[in-house]
């Protein structure tokens, strides 16, 4: 169906893509976890894997896509202490735990709308699918590589390693792991320090709880994946996305578990996007540099110098190749702004124009030239969805377009079949492949004008107040309707609506 090569994150390679069924692919994709607002580093993974989907539909084939929601669940995450992220924020903002989930999934999936992202196929959320997760963990037991203490279930990832290569993924190496591993929550339970939970007794101030055979718990965090997935995708699917933090321990232990509950791996292609950077540092709360999703879109950060339209950060992350680092910096997004503009430019030209002269070409070489960026494109996305070759070729095109629309190069200077080939791929690529959309602000009314302007004299009188609570939620309830607040330097605060 195509030549298609992805790079396999597992073999280290790239590799020629073969579905496992004929004309359909399954790709699943670890979700949010939504214990609070979705971020810069979020848009990444999202904008990466809807091109994905995207380009393998724009192949022909069917795509099912899974992503999940993570609404509960054990966190045992390299240097970071076990917990659960839903319950512990739900008990800080004063919420129910499926209250506060409500909350960001609206928030996320308003994101996600935004940049312009197809929806999943199906998007399981980890507390809708206990029962699933327990009969893996009964099967892994039976088979001999999971054990119980005080109600908690663990992985044997020793006995594992006896038979299976365990941190080929992430290229850990086990005997390192069993020396450096940190002291977490319940490791004096384990049989080693590797071991991961695959559930967790509920202590008696833990709020999400379920009953299982082994007494009142929760998930642990990698269970509700493999669980989700080969629900769905089956027991061994084509395609398994995320981000390269998500390696390990996340990915590797999905790996471990399913393996022993399959009896053979779960999956083909493992692909992981890399990071995003902000001016050179790790995105991180100690660095105060973790930009939500609605402070990136309404400009109110410390860093921010200005708001920035979510096609505007969609066409950003695209002109980095998914596995390079990507550094955001101010520069950068208003580069890349000017840079989409020109290219959107060019695009709405070519659509609008229509070819002078006969069908031949008056210029073969400058035809042969065209034709030669057009295929580049299809190569581009055929080599590990290289997306930021195709939108160079594109940049490659638009000054003959706009030769064209100046009369400094005559239309027919390609033959008919070349300009059409030309409207063709940019329509292709740039709005069905890349996912962009034009940038525009719509209009509102002197009413909606005269309602949002009340609105902002209360936040303003609130942030006066120092009721920094109302003055958020205000903000907040107008990003997930699409009005965006920007505060500008001079006290004075402007919004536009998407």
């Amino acid at each position: 169906m195509s030549d298609l090569h992805i790079y396999n994150s597992y073999t280290r390679q790239k590799e020629q893509f073969q579905s496992i069924t004929p004309g359909h692919v399954g790709l699943y994709v670890c979700g949010p976890t939504v214990s609070g607002e979705s971020h810069l580093g979020h848009a990444r993974p999202y904008i990466t894997f809807d091109v994905v989907n995207r380009y393998l539909q724009h192949l022909g084939y069917k795509v099912r896509y899974v992503r999940n929601i993570t609404d509960a669940g054990h966190f045992e995450e390299e240097g970071r202490e076990a917990e659960d992220k839903v319950a512990t924020k739900a008990q800080l903002e004063r919420m129910e735990p499926m209250e506060l989930v409500h909350k960001y999934t609206n928030l996320f999936h308003w994101g996600m709308r935004l940049f312009n992202n197809l929806d999943p196929s199906i998007e399981p959320t980890a507390t809708g699918h206990i029962i699933e997760q327990i009969d893996m963990i009964e099967n892994i037991i039976a088979k001999g590589y999971a054990y119980e203490v005080n109600g908690s279930v663990y992985f044997d990832v020793k006995k594992y390693a006896e038979k299976y290569p365990y941190g080929k993924l992430s290229g850990r190496i086990l005997e390192d792991l069993l020396e450096t591993t940190r002291e977490l929550d319940g490791q004096e339970e384990k049989r080693n320090k590797v071991d991961f939970a695959l559930w967790k007794k509920a202590p008696a101030e833990h709020i999400m709880r379920w009953n299982s055979p082994w007494g009142e718990g929760f998930p642990g965090w990698h269970i509700e994946c493999s669980a989700m997935s080969s629900k769905y995708l089956g027991d061994k699917f084509d395609i398994h996305g995320g981000g390269m933090d998500l390696q390990f321990p996340h990915h590797e232990s999905e790996i471990a578990q399913s393996t022993i509950a399959h009896d053979h791996a779960p999956v083909n292609y493992w692909m992981h996007n890399n990071m995003i950077t902000i001016n050179g540092k790790k995105m991180g709360k100690s660095y105060n540099n973790v930009i939500k999703l609605t402070e990136l879109f309404s400009g109110n950060h410390p860093i921010l110098e200005q708001s920035y339209h979510p096609m505007v950060v969609r066409f950003y992350i695209l002109q980095t190749h998914y596995r390079s680092t990507l550094d955001f910096s101010n520069e950068a997004l208003q580069a890349s702004e000017k840079a989409f503009r020109r290219l959107w430019e060019a695009h709405e030209i070519v659509q609008k124009m229509q070819r002078a002269g006969g069908a031949e070409a008056t210029d073969k070489e400058l035809d042969a030239k065209v034709q030669g960026f057009c295929r580049d494109c299809d190569e581009s996305m055929n080599d590990d969805l290289n997306t930021a070759k195709v939108i160079a070729n594109l940049f490659e095109l638009a000054p003959i377009v706009n030769g064209f629309k100046a009369g400094h190069i005559d239309s027919g200077a390609i033959s008919a079949e070349t300009f059409e080939l030309v409207q063709t791929t940019f329509k292709t690529y740039l709005e069905d492949i890349l996912g962009m959309q034009a940038l525009q602000v719509k209009e509102s009314s002197n009413k909606l004008d005269q309602v949002l302007s009340l609105l902002i004299e209360i936040r303003k009188d609130a942030k006066m107040r120092k009721d920094f609570a109302t003055s958020d939620q205000i903000r907040n309830k107008l990003a997930e309707a699409g009005v965006m607040l920007k505060d500008e330097k001079d006290g004075s605060i402007t919004y536009t609506i998407e």
